[in-house]
């Protein structure tokens, strides 16, 4: 089932999935090239490209010629995965917006900690991936935790992006939300992620604004069992869109055409769900094992 205003950045272009690093290794353009189509054909919105950084910073040809073979088969968007200015520049000087039609590439990511990133963004349109979770304080950085935090540190990016001389426009900007490991969060993780969308979507000051995650973190290291007769850790995720989606969360970071769907509030996945967010400490983490503990697999 199709969830309606919810968009794809195809994540599958990047060295952390094994059989995609042993195509980069091996320079099989090829392959990436197949691995975009795919993804595109699944419904990716934006495809996420992410190679080795020193290697791309050490041979730019490298990673022009990924970009540029891309672009040759797909006709979306592209998101760049550099925490690098150098990186990003290369992407955006050879991103070409009409083998999209038209559209702006997606800067992933900038935060306060990297604002010099921001200086890519005058090389031509973009979009930007906001970073609600890591904030600059008297000089560090540090990591958002809670809600506040990461509204406060939302804001303050806004400010700065819509008010200096890049062009942006508010439909430009994506905030990440951070979505946790939900197998080891103690700390309430998951819980300030969604009232994090919650404020953002009420706050007045960023009506229009994007809400994206990584949506594949929250069941990192969890069993592939079935609860109720089907997959767990999909209907987990879908729990989690079930209770963002209402409040603006429309793009996810993650594998296209997964059958994500917004579950009935008598889903078994979905309650428990509701019950652990709410914990802290052991308790939570108890909770989730008790959830999946004796499932099928």
């Amino acid at each position: 089932m199709t969830i309606p205003n919810l968009s794809f950045i195809g994540e599958r272009i990047n060295p952390g999935f094994k059989s995609t690093r042993a195509m980069l290794d091996a320079n099989d353009i090829p392959g990436i090239q197949a691995l975009a189509v795919k993804q595109a054909e699944a419904g990716a919105a934006y495809l996420n490209v992410n190679v080795d950084l020193l290697r791309a910073k050490k041979d730019p040809q490298y990673l022009i010629g990924i970009i540029e073979a891309i672009q040759d088969v797909v006709d979306i968007p592209l998101s760049f995965d550099f925490p690098d200015l150098t990186a990003q520049q290369i992407c955006l000087k050879t991103y070409d917006p009409a083998k999209a039609g038209g559209k702006k590439p997606i800067i992933n990511s900038i935060c306060e900690t990297r604002w010099e990133i921001m200086e890519a963004a005058r090389i031509q349109p973009v979009r930007l991936l906001v970073m609600s979770s890591e904030a600059l304080v008297n000089g560090a950085g540090v990591q958002c935790k809670t809600a506040d935090a990461m509204v406060a540190t939302t804001k303050r990016m806004v400010e700065k992006m819509l008010g200096g001389d890049y062009g942006l426009v508010i439909d430009d900007l994506i905030v990440d939300v951070a979505v946790a490991t939900l197998s080891s969060d103690t700390e309430g993780r998951t819980r300030a992620a969604l009232e994090t969308v919650k404020r953002i979507h009420a706050d007045p000051e960023l009506k229009g604004i994007h809400m994206s995650a990584g949506l594949s973190n929250l069941a990192i290291q969890l069993p592939s069992v079935e609860i109720d007769g089907k997959p767990f850790k999909l209907q987990l995720e879908s729990a989690f869109l079930t209770l963002a989606v209402p409040h603006g969360f429309d793009m996810v970071l993650g594998t296209p055409g997964r059958a994500y769907e917004m579950l009935p509030e008598d889903n078994t996945v979905l309650a428990a769900f509701k019950e652990i967010i709410e914990m802290d400490g052991m308790q939570a983490l108890r909770a989730l094992r008790k959830l999946y503990t004796g499932a099928r697999k």
